[in-house]
């Protein structure tokens, strides 16, 4: 599974308009709700919050992965954040998140939701895109940068 397989480029918001770490949940579940990509905007919401009050989802090196299960999807969808400012996700590191990739699947894949999840993951490893991701200054600019790492 690729990250495009799943991301549309109209999922990805630069600059994101939050400036804390609900509201930028909030924000991105929007974003996919308005792309039509999840049926159920509150459940999606509800569910990703909840597994954020649970354990925060900030991974370190200024990455995000806020994801949730419940049936108010019928596929997995990503969207994509890059706020103006870093925003703190609790991440081990102390370090504020520059890139922020939101994971909502249905709770019968689980399967595919964890490879998303871990190909997020690889992905950021990479320190090349990393350095891609904190120049990009437009939405196809960041969509070309993950085309790139995963071919």
């Amino acid at each position: 599974m690729k990250i495009t397989d799943i991301l549309n480029k109209s999922c990805i918001r630069i600059p994101l308009q939050a400036t804390e770490s609900i509201q930028a949940i909030e924000e991105l579940v929007n974003v996919l709700h308005e792309q039509g990509k999840i049926d159920d905007r509150d459940e999606v919401l509800k569910a990703i919050i909840t597994r954020e009050q649970t354990r925060s989802t900030g991974i370190g090196e200024g990455l995000a992965v806020p994801h949730g299960k419940c049936h108010g999807c019928k596929e997995p969808a990503i969207a994509i954040g890059k706020p103006s400012v870093p925003i703190d996700f609790g991440g081990k590191d102390g370090r504020p998140c520059e890139l922020i990739f939101l994971l909502a699947s249905p709770v019968d894949k689980m399967g595919p939701h964890i490879q998303a999840l871990a190909r997020i993951s690889r992905t950021w490893l990479a320190p090349e895109f990393r350095d891609a991701a904190a120049h990009s200054d437009t939405p196809d600019e960041l969509y070309n940068a993950i085309l790139r790492q995963e071919t």
